[in-house]
């Protein structure tokens, strides 16, 4: 859809269609870091729907879950590399795919930083290279390691594989003593072309693109193939060291050079923001002359300092973000819509679509987002398209923005078959045939039966053994499936009990296809080694409508224990009293994510299951910050106007020190916070024998 449709949508509208977009982004994210073989639907979903997300996201960041696949850091290592934990982990970025969003994101850093518009503001941009994420550890000067992205945590361990690449030093004079540094692995378009003529009349696979062949170049467990392969790499960051490598991000670039790394040649600093978008056009017009692929570029904040006070977000940096080039389209005839059903009843259409080569893409598959974008309607039910709806048959626009995955962009009703049918939106769930309803103001149809539909159970499971969640090793998509439908599990609980079903039943595990004595045994050892687990994992776990990972986080620093939790979600059920109150009050935690809760708890056979689950798990308190810092596990509470920082900066250093930020005074507040036209909260506190302190006291117990 257009930019204006999503500005037309309203907060519910947004946070219902993005229950429907994620799950299948999240998908497409795997394929592409853990597989290196991207093809979720045939590849055909992934652009037109992680922009379509993504802008819904930038409208309403607040709705933006912890979790969001839209800025997925990536995915588990695979099997059979040994596994390295990032000391700083890596992130993902925020995108950009119109100048707009460059707009919007220079002024949120302002916002934040307290800058006004005529304030000097400068960026680094560099070309955004389409390759494999590479992190190296240099120790004393020396290569010591080399780990793939992994999950943003847990990288594989392809040190041997490195060193083979000529752009990487293995051994650098004057280095600190620590030093991580951090780029992009790739194969120039000639050398992808030879390897891929060499694979042919070997037999072997042949890689779609660039990307791929780098990925599944590096990533051999056969180090003599890696050799064998021309691999690239530029660095673009670092992570850990154990000294500034410079004052600016320039500076410590062309220290990097010194070192020996090769620096793209088409990075450049840019004093404002119209140099920085003329520097944008500028490389996108050079792109298709370059020896290698790029899909956009990155800009971050030049000066370090600042990059230190914006921080970072659970999976972004503040301070950085990619421009993605302008999008490629292609034409193709959409043959089916298919209804999928969601983990919370959703009921999505899906276009099925012959296949079409999108900027170097097979797409034949597409989300069609809800009833109203078949329709051709808008938020408000007006029509949008030229009032064009989705007919099968119809000859659909794709397009690709910023190289990711198509979406629909135009119906050509000109070339519309004789007879074509508007498509009849059904009032069911096309799983367990209960009534289909959508509220008034939701943009969503929901099957009503809740955990007595067959789809929503099984999604459920997938999402409790997701990456984020319980990420139980050897038991993904396929096995959740497999067993789910023998009858083996039916509610989280139960893939607790799969060894005692195993060695009980009359069939074994290892009876079955695809099974052996090895491979049963390592699925229960990493069963059992995931009884134990912190409480955020658990509360995310359990996917309750509108918890993401951000306020799983929340919560879990919020109440500290478990039991503690769950008491307070069931004295918070009737959405009144001491208990609801505290909960509408944890920062970040409004009303609808508060009713969320307070139903899912109020629902029997969802209580039921969370004791289940709970029952048979270990369940440890979410690891405190380390921090020194004096303020760490207090909750505080910010009121009046901030005249040293801005309150969004304030927030964030509050919960990077370890503290919980709160919006309301009560008796459990620790520390008030209080600027100029305090109010209200700052005559609370001190009626309740609330530390109060001014700006100045915070700037010392923080760091000034």
């Amino acid at each position: 859809m257009r930019e204006s449709e999503v500005d037309s949508l309203t907060e519910q509208e947004a946070k219902t269609e993005l229950k429907q977009l994620l799950p299948l982004i999240e998908e497409a994210n795997r394929e592409y870091h853990a597989d290196d073989d991207p093809k979720i639907l045939e590849d055909g979903e992934y652009d037109r729907i992680k922009k379509r997300a993504a802008a819904i996201e930038k409208r309403f960041p607040q709705l933006r879950p912890d979790d969001s696949p839209t800025s997925s850091i990536g995915s588990p290592p695979k099997e059979g590399f040994a596994k390295i934990a990032h000391a700083v982990k890596l992130l993902s970025l925020e995108n950009a795919f119109e100048q707009n969003d460059v707009e919007k994101f220079d002024a949120g850093i302002r916002r934040f930083l307290g800058y006004g518009t005529e304030k000097a503001l400068e960026y680094m941009s560099e070309p955004k290279i389409d390759g494999l994420s590479l992190a190296l550890r240099y120790e004393n000067g020396s290569l010591a390691s080399a780990a793939t992205r992994g999950d943003g945590s847990v990288g594989e361990d392809v040190t041997a594989n490195a060193k083979t690449i000529r752009d990487i030093p293995k051994v650098i004079e004057s280095a600190p003593e620590v030093m991580e540094i951090r780029g992009e692995v790739y194969m120039s378009r000639n050398d992808f072309l030879e390897l891929n003529e060499s694979q042919k009349e070997a037999g072997s696979k042949v890689f779609a693109n660039p990307r791929n062949a780098a990925a599944g170049s590096l990533r051999q467990l056969d180090v003599s193939i890696t050799r064998s392969r021309k691999l690239g790499f530029f660095p673009h960051g670092w992570g850990e060291v154990s000294e500034r490598l410079g004052a600016t991000v320039d500076v410590a670039m062309q220290r990097l050079d010194d070192f020996g790394f090769k620096i793209n040649p088409n990075t450049k600093v840019c004093g404002d923001l119209n140099e920085l978008l003329e520097h944008y056009r500028d490389v996108e017009s050079m792109r298709s002359s370059l020896a290698y692929d790029i899909d956009g570029m990155v800009y971050k904040i030049n000066d370090l300092v600042l990059q230190e006070r914006l921080g970072v977000r659970t999976h972004s940096p503040r301070w950085a973000i990619s421009h993605k080039f302008s999008a490629e389209t292609a034409w193709t005839q959409l043959e089916a819509i298919e209804i999928q059903v969601g983990r919370t009843g959703a009921l999505s259409p899906v276009a099925r679509l012959k296949p079409v080569n999108v900027g170097g893409v097979v797409v034949s598959n597409a989300t069609l987002h809800n009833e109203d974008y078949v329709a051709g309607l808008d938020a408000n039910g007006n029509p949008i398209r030229g009032g064009v709806d989705i007919r099968v048959g119809d000859w659909v626009e794709l397009y690709r923005g910023g190289d990711v995955i198509p979406k629909i962009s135009a119906v050509d009703s000109n070339r519309r078959p004789d007879g074509a049918k508007r498509f009849n939106f059904p009032k069911t769930c096309p799983v367990c045939q209960s009534k289909a309803i959508r509220p008034e103001g939701d943009a969503v149809r929901r099957c009503t039966a809740g955990l007595g539909c067959r789809a929503q159970v099984f999604e459920r499971l997938k999402h409790f053994v997701s990456r984020n969640a319980f990420d139980i090793e050897g038991l993904g998509d396929k096995q959740v499936e497999q067993f789910f439908e023998d009858g083996w599990i039916r509610e989280p609980a139960d893939i607790f009990n799969l060894e005692e079903k195993h060695l009980s039943g009359d069939e074994t595990l290892e009876d079955r296809e695809g099974w052996g004595e090895k491979s049963a045994s390592n699925l229960f050892q990493a069963i059992r080694d995931r009884k134990r687990i912190t409480m955020n994992r658990l509360v995310f776990a359990l996917g309750i409508r509108h918890v993401g990972e951000t306020v799983a986080v929340r919560l879990s620093r919020h109440y500290g224990e478990w039991s503690n939790f769950v008491t307070a979600m069931d004295s918070a059920v009737e959405q009144e009293g001491s208990a609801w109150d505290e909960l509408i009050s944890i920062e970040g935690i409004g009303n609808t994510i508060a009713e969320s809760l307070a139903m899912t708890f109020a629902n029997e056979r969802e209580r039921e299951i969370i004791g289940n689950i709970a029952a048979v798990l270990e369940i440890d308190p979410m690891p405190e910050i380390a921090s020194k810092s004096p303020i760490a596990g207090k909750t505080i509470v910010f009121t009046g106007t901030m005249e040293e920082m801005t309150r969004p900066e304030a927030k964030a250093r509050a919960e990077e020190a370890g503290a919980k930020v709160s919006s309301s005074v009560s008796s459990k507040t620790d520390i008030v916070v209080a600027g100029p036209g305090s109010g209200s909260k700052e005559k609370k506190a001190r009626a309740l024998g609330v530390q109060v302190i001014r700006e100045s006291e915070w700037l010392g117990m923080v760091g000034n």
